[in-house]
């Protein structure tokens, strides 16, 4: 089974922005962690990022041919994305799994940062739990 990793603006600068909040390690440090993981579960991951909205869309729809289940961190287009959203639904009401993933607990987080557009036609979501959150992912999405 392959899973696509989708990643959203800003992550590229995992380890370089905001410390406190998302930790030291990198996005490479992330993929590297998420291919054992992945290994261990006996399946594959497709791990991409982007700054281009119309970018993760397409990979979306990618997913949709392939239906293959991901794990999305929106980044900040989790809160005002209506278009990723649709790309979601779409995913979603097909029956391919996609489980929505953030770095920190955006609930916890300021108050424009704690709605997810995409939340309601996600298959689940996993939050707060820093790169442990896609790992969860991972594993939920490998059990098939």
């Amino acid at each position: 089974m392959k899973i696509l990793v989708l990643n959203g603006p800003n992550l590229n600068l995992l380890g370089v922005r905001e410390p406190d909040v998302y930790g030291i390690e990198t996005l490479k440090d992330l993929e590297s962690k998420l291919k054992v993981a992945a290994n261990e579960l006996g399946c594959e991951v497709d791990f991409r990022q982007t700054n281009s909205e119309d970018e993760l869309i397409g990979w979306l729809h990618e997913a949709l041919e392939a239906k293959s289940p991901v794990v999305l961190n929106p980044a900040a287009f989790t809160h005002y994305s209506y278009a990723l959203r649709d790309a979601c639904a779409a995913l979603t009401s097909s029956g391919v799994e996609l489980i929505e993933v953030h770095i920190s607990n955006p609930h916890a987080r300021e108050q424009f940062r704690q709605n997810s557009v995409i939340a309601a036609v996600a298959t689940g979501q996993i939050a707060g739990f820093g790169f442990d959150s896609y790992a969860l992912a991972l594993r939920q999405l490998a059990k098939g």
